[in-house]
């Protein structure tokens, strides 16, 4: 009665985080597009429903809600579901979609899907073979050998957006590294931009002129004709030709240059509106959470063991809570930037990709941070892992991408003082 009762729980919840997937997916996603493919909207959803329940067994483990046996039955079932979609559905679909893209395939689009996805297989079952992921003992069909594999991909992916984000999010929110502007500055940058303007129409005028001018001359329509005509335009050339040459290249030029000082103009608008933000009181919010993130970079690049052995629930709970969140405004940002009404299938089922490798790989990573009384059922589900290599491979990671984010966004900042000060 009690298994009912949990199951019941259970199927409720995913209930919920599969509306709320749809839901997103109606509403952020493909808000400006046509759904043509349903098929894509439920792998989607089912894939961000399970990811969430994995996050809610946690919960569970921590308050020891509904029985072990129970609780131990759903990781597996979880898990299983998530890696089946990872492994095997996700990636077929994504070679049919780009299989179906492509006119000359489309007759055979099933046969080169499945090569696509046989592909895949080979690249995702070598990956294992460099890293020390599981025990030897573990069959090839194991389901620790599916979670390893995923695990490496998703740690490493779940390293390079934390080491950015640590970076960029006090870069973005603290007012320290504002640049100064005055509304002297926009002006003097808007005169120059409005200068610019003023001397491509100006040459274009005269490229007119010059155009009408020879056809009125007639050098445009009276060419000469016959071999000996063909040899004199080659070797010479209308007296005004060279000088729309010399224009066009000029316009050119300063084409060029009018839209590098819209984009620093821009620019500094942005900037100034950051910095009359930063003087509210959400400004200065973000600004604290900017210092904070500082710290919290700081510690984890030069500290080998960041997060304490004995984590309390509510951290815990944050972790997950931010986790999700900052995941679907940054796949909801990729998407807008490289999406198209061709593309947005094959983009959608690579986010979710993406998002279910994520979430599995914060499992391996939240289990450390669990108190050993707590860990017990996940590390039965996950299998014989070797957990300390993913803490070790993420830090690593988390290193190379903090610091050539810091290395990176020092220099943007340190040439953007210098293109606003240039004549």
């Amino acid at each position: 009665m009690s298994f009912l009762i949990d199951s019941s729980i259970m199927i409720t919840s995913q209930i919920l985080f599969f509306g709320f997937g749809w839901l997103f997916f109606m509403r952020q996603l493909f808000k400006d597009y046509e759904v043509r493919q349903y098929v894509v909207q439920v792998i989607f959803s089912v894939t961000f429903a399970f990811s969430c329940t994995m996050f809610e067994l946690i919960i569970f483990e921590i308050l020891g809600v509904l029985n072990s046996s129970s609780r131990y039955f759903h990781w597996k079932m979880n898990l299983c579901v998530i890696l089946l979609i990872l492994v095997f559905m996700v990636p077929f679909y994504i070679g049919y979609f780009i299989v179906s893209n492509i006119r000359l395939l489309h007759k055979q689009r099933l046969l080169f899907s499945c090569l696509l996805w046989l592909t895949f297989m080979y690249f995702f079952w070598k990956l294992g073979d460099p890293f020390p992921i599981l025990s030897p003992k573990h069959g090839i069909l194991s389901i620790e050998q599916l979670i390893s594999r995923v695990g490496v991909i998703g740690v490493t992916l779940m390293a390079l957006l934390s080491g950015f984000g640590a970076v960029n999010c006090p870069y973005t929110y603290m007012s320290y590294f504002l640049r100064n502007v005055t509304d002297t500055d926009i002006l003097a940058l808007e005169r120059r931009l409005l200068q610019t303007m003023d001397m491509i129409i100006s040459k274009k005028k005269r490229m007119a002129m010059t155009r009408r001018t020879m056809f009125q001359k007639g050098e445009v329509h009276n060419k000469p004709s016959g071999f000996w005509g063909m040899i004199k335009s080659v070797t010479t050339s209308a007296p005004g030709s060279e000088n729309l040459t010399l224009i066009q290249q000029e316009v050119d030029a300063l084409e060029e240059l009018s839209r590098q000082l819209f984009l620093e103009t821009t620019d500094l608008y942005a900037t100034k509106e950051r910095i009359e933000y930063s003087k509210t009181f959400k400004g200065k919010y973000f600004n604290f959470l900017g210092y904070f993130f500082s710290i919290y970079c700081v510690w984890k690049i030069f500290m080998v063991k960041f997060w304490s052995q004995h984590i309390s629930f509510i951290l815990v709970g944050i972790i997950i809570v931010t986790s999700i969140r900052g995941l679907l405004i940054t796949l909801t940002k990729f998407f807008y930037a490289i999406s198209s009404s061709k593309s947005s299938n094959v983009i959608v089922l690579l986010l979710a990709q993406i998002m279910g490798m994520y979430f599995v790989s914060s499992v391996l990573l939240i289990r450390m941070s669990m108190p050993l009384e707590y860990r017990t059922i996940i590390t039965e589900v996950l299998g014989e892992l070797q957990f300390n290599f993913y803490h070790r491979w993420f830090d690593v990671i988390f290193l190379v991408s903090a610091l050539s984010s810091i290395l990176f966004l020092y220099l943007a900042h340190k040439q953007a003082p210098e293109k606003h000060m240039a004549p």
